[in-house]
């Protein structure tokens, strides 16, 4: 067989196995298509909005470096001796010693902190917003400039450099006599695209032959769901529920077949599995949420308040003007005692989360008051929920 022979064979191959992954494709979508109605009800979410894929995530980057041209609003040099470290390394690059017995009046210059996240499947040349704050005693950012920060991560390595004007939303002014006002946060700042990718982070989204989903929420009823409707589709033993938050998924080894393979499963429609029941309790706001599927045994609940008031009513005593005596000062207190009357009301076996508001507006108690009811049901083992205090 000659070159031309093998060249034409091995093109009839490719085109044959591209028509058979053509026609997979085409029978997954019209499988999608079919899917009965009950798993696309009001309440089914896409499988990308309830898990992500394992190993496709954000890094974090962090640098060190400098912001100049500041209108006299930058680090006291005399309490942050690390910006003038900073600075004197910085003209020594370029060419200029700076003498150790000289310390630099650095008005317009400050240290900063640079970070950003790094989104998975980003390539050099791309860029990446970055927050610069100031780590020294600088008053304000606004109106400086960064100069040219790497941004490394976890692994020391180098992956962007930063560099631009910053953004600072907060202002303020001050007076002669001391006199200041000021909005938001001054010692922040934004720069858009400020950063420019230098390297890419590797990813394990080809290296393995599966893709595993993360449920955001682990639970095994949802998670036994996404395994059964992926199954449905492409066939049995395609998924398997490692846990309640991990499912494995066998994936082509082909780069441009897997894009499309996940972007097929990504948008699958499957219903969750209820949440656990729960009551959540801000004692701080007074806030109170009850969970969907919170019920409550049998039993009578009676709430009431007692309000003890004292008043001073503190007088002085003048005595006649031609007596002997002293002018003093008598307390007078006035002592009252009320007790609200408020009507004892019945839990009904099995009651839901409806009534339980319905009987507690009726008898209308503040959410003090709701609070202690709950936890006095929590105690008596009534309240069949998870009581959360935060």
């Amino acid at each position: 067989m000659n070159s031309f022979q093998f060249f034409k064979l091995r093109l009839s191959l490719e085109l044959i196995q591209w028509q058979q992954y053509s026609i997979w494709l085409l029978v997954i979508t019209g499988l999608i298509l079919t899917l009965p109605m009950s798993i696309q009800q009001a309440q089914a979410q896409r499988i990308k909005d309830i898990a992500s894929v394992q190993g496709v995530r954000d890094n974090q980057l962090v640098g060190y470096g400098l912001v100049v041209g500041l209108d006299g609003t930058g680090d006291q040099t005399s309490q942050t001796p690390f910006t003038v470290q900073t600075f004197k390394n910085m003209m020594s690059q370029f060419g200029i010693q700076v003498p150790d017995n000289v310390t630099p009046q650095l008005k317009n210059v400050a240290a900063v902190s640079v970070h950003a996240d790094m989104p998975a499947f980003k390539k050099p040349g791309q860029r990446l917003d970055i927050t610069v704050s100031s780590i020294g005693n600088a008053k304000s950012l606004r109106g400086g400039s960064l100069l040219m920060t790497p941004l490394k991560g976890i692994d020391g390595q180098v992956y962007a450099i930063g560099q631009g004007n910053l953004v600072v939303s907060g202002f303020g002014a001050e007076g002669a006599d001391g006199s200041q006002i000021q909005v938001n946060i001054q010692s922040v700042g934004r720069i858009a695209n400020g950063a420019l990718i230098e390297r890419a982070i590797d990813s394990p989204f080809q290296n393995t032959d599966f893709l595993t989903f993360q449920l955001h929420s682990p639970d095994f009823t949802t998670a036994k769901r996404v395994t059964d409707t992926i199954n449905q589709l492409i066939g049995p033993k395609t998924a398997q529920s490692l846990d309640a938050g991990s499912i494995q998924v066998t994936a082509p080894r082909d780069a441009s077949q897997r894009v499309s393979y996940l972007s097929v499963l990504e948008n699958l429609q499957i219903t969750p599995g209820q949440a656990e029941a729960k009551v959540i309790i801000n004692s701080r706001t007074g806030t109170i949420v009850i969970g969907e599927n919170v019920r409550v045994s049998p039993t009578a609940v009676s709430h009431g308040s007692l309000t003890v008031t004292i008043k001073e009513n503190n007088r002085v005593v003048q005595p006649n003007p031609l007596a002997n005596g002293e002018t003093v000062g008598v307390a007078d207190a006035d002592i009252a005692i009320v007790e609200e009357n408020n009507r004892m009301f019945v839990f009904d076996p099995g009651i839901s989360l409806n009534d339980v508001v319905k009987a507690v507006n009726e008898v209308g108690v503040a959410p003090g008051d709701l609070m202690a009811i709950l936890e006095a049901l929590k105690q008596a083992g009534a309240l069949h929920a998870e009581l959360v205090i935060i």
